[in-house]
């Protein structure tokens, strides 16, 4: 299975430089929606209900004070197979062009977060996990044309 390392560089390989929020959320849409339409997890690193949305503490790690990125150190975009990489570009077809605020909003407008944060003050730390249950639940009853 890929690491969120090798998830996170194939989107930089796609994209080019990015802010780190707005890496976070593309790789847990890419997450979500790879549940929903490949019924498999993308990666096995837990995503946590931060304050400013979903996180991988594995890629806040690997990316931790810097605010841009164009690659991630140990990540290794080749680990992606076929299937995983149609999820992820068509993950950035329809995700891509938002900003890492929109994304960051959207997330904050959706069960999955929501609900793993259910009780906290908005700006409250979090470690809660998001679970993968609660991603193919949301986003499996999404309308098709929502990504």
């Amino acid at each position: 299975m890929a690491s969120v390392l090798d998830v996170a560089e194939y989107i930089l390989k796609e994209t080019g430089s990015m802010t780190t929020m707005k890496l976070q959320k593309l790789v847990y849409y890419s997450q979500a929606w790879s549940l929903v339409w490949d019924e498999k997890p993308l990666f096995g690193e837990p995503i946590e209900a931060w304050a400013n949305g979903p996180v991988v503490r594995e890629l806040y790690e690997a990316h931790r004070g810097r605010f841009q990125v164009d690659t991630i150190e140990n990540g290794d975009p080749t680990r992606l197979e076929g299937e995983q990489e149609e999820t992820v570009l068509a993950v950035l077809r329809y995700y891509g062009d938002e900003s890492s605020q929109w994304l960051s909003d959207l997330t904050h407008m959706e069960d999955p977060w929501q609900d793993a944060r259910k009780g906290l003050p908005s700006t409250t730390r979090s470690d809660v996990e998001i679970t993968h249950a609660s991603m193919m639940e949301y986003y499996g009853g999404l309308p098709p044309d929502e990504c």
